[in-house]
């Protein structure tokens, strides 16, 4: 089994055992998946960010979150319809704000030089961009532009598609890989076993799905759990009392003052 994600963290702390995650950045205060909203992470003390990637039709790997580009940018189709040149040109931060006015549609090795030696990553491997072929695929690119960025150390894979958690053990079978469950994928499997299958490090799952049957599998087989996407606070401290590894949120600002609070307590 991988590292926890706290262990991925810069500037670690003897007693912080828990991870505090900026989906797709500080999404509720900036245009999801974007420099600004990254930035905005940091800013607001993130242990981690998490970000989506996939590839454009000249096979660059991009951070976007949709299949189709019309929800955040002013342009329309596929990210795969496009090379990267012609995202480049498109408005991706408008669409949140007359202030993010021709925010850019940014590329991984971007925003991991945005990260590095501030924040630790999560990519996410959407599974549109997920080929049967693991070598020149979207997953050894990635690896790639990681090592590139000499950002190892603080990086995790998630993908809900099985096969990217494979294909990455399939090139380097050290690389740290957290599944992403789907019930329609999975169905009544116990985490424990979803993990051995893929061999995956951690699991992430939402808070809906998650139930006290599978806190007690977590703890037996010593399984890091991530929580998404949680943004108010009386959930937040649930989560936390319950012990989980670390929780997805647009809000990093709220759960962290709702973590410090827990710790003075």
């Amino acid at each position: 089994m991988g590292k926890p994600y706290h262990l991925f963290k810069y500037n670690l702390r003897d007693d912080d055992d828990f991870t505090i995650i900026a989906h797709r950045g500080a999404s509720a205060y900036f245009p999801e998946n974007t420099i600004p909203s990254f930035k905005g992470a940091i800013a607001m003390g993130a242990d981690m960010v998490e970000l989506d990637v996939q590839l454009t039709s000249d096979k660059e790997v991009v951070v976007f979150h949709d299949e189709k580009i019309s929800r955040c940018t002013d342009g329309r189709g596929k990210i795969a319809d496009h090379t990267l040149a012609e995202l480049k040109k498109m408005d991706a931060g408008s669409w949140y704000s007359k202030d993010f006015k021709n925010t850019r549609i940014p590329t991984l090795a971007e925003v991991l030089g945005v990260c590095k030696n501030k924040i630790a990553a999560n990519i996410e491997i959407k599974t549109e961009a997920v080929s049967k072929m693991f070598f020149g695929g979207i997953e050894e690119k990635c690896l790639k532009i990681v090592e590139q960025a000499r950002m190892r150390e603080h990086v995790v894979f998630s993908s809900f598609d099985p096969r990217a958690i494979m294909h990455l053990k399939q090139i380097d079978n050290t690389v740290t890989v957290a599944v992403l469950f789907e019930k329609k994928r999975y169905g009544s499997k116990l985490p424990s076993d979803i993990i051995e299958s893929l061999g995956a490090d951690a699991f992430n799952c939402s808070n809906a799905e998650f139930n006290k049957k599978w806190l007690a599998n977590f703890k037996l087989n010593n399984i890091p759990v991530n929580i998404y996407t949680v943004n108010d606070a009386k959930n937040m401290r649930r989560f936390l009392k319950i012990g989980v590894s670390g929780i997805f949120t647009n809000k990093p600002d709220i759960l962290k003052r709702v973590a410090a609070d827990i710790k003075q307590m």
